[in-house]
């Protein structure tokens, strides 16, 4: 399959999905949250998006998408994090972390495979 632009591709369409949620779903946190579990699982799971976006548009160069493409993986985990937070402090029910995990895990998964195979994504190996 060939991708037009970076919004054609699962994993940025998964990953903005899932920042929209969030961005609903932590509207509804406590006001003292405001500026630690509030703005950084935003910040993380919207970096997801913003860094495949510039991978996708560096794939000309290995090493920047392989790099910009890690850095995607690592804002899914620490969304994973901030989910977990927002679940033992009891600011979401179990149904909706479950969810919000399968999508993430889900996330991460393409996000990977992304990175094991680059040539399928463009980016031409040195």
């Amino acid at each position: 399959m060939k991708y037009r632009d970076f919004k054609d591709l699962i994993a940025y369409q998964k990953g903005f999905t899932q920042a929209m949620n969030i961005f609903q779903l932590s509207a509804g946190f406590p006001f003292e949250e405001r500026y630690s579990l509030t703005d950084q699982i935003r910040r993380s799971s919207r970096s997801i998006c913003t860094n495949m976006a510039e991978a996708y548009r560096k794939r000309a160069y290995p090493k920047h998408f392989h790099s910009k493409m890690t850095d995607c993986w690592a804002e899914n985990g620490e969304t994973g994090v901030w989910l977990d937070f927002a679940y033992h402090c009891n600011y979401i029910s179990e149904e909706i972390y479950n969810q919000h995990i399968a999508l993430n895990t889900e996330i991460g998964k393409l996000i990977t495979y992304m990175i094991n195979n680059p040539e399928k994504f463009g980016v031409k190996e040195d």
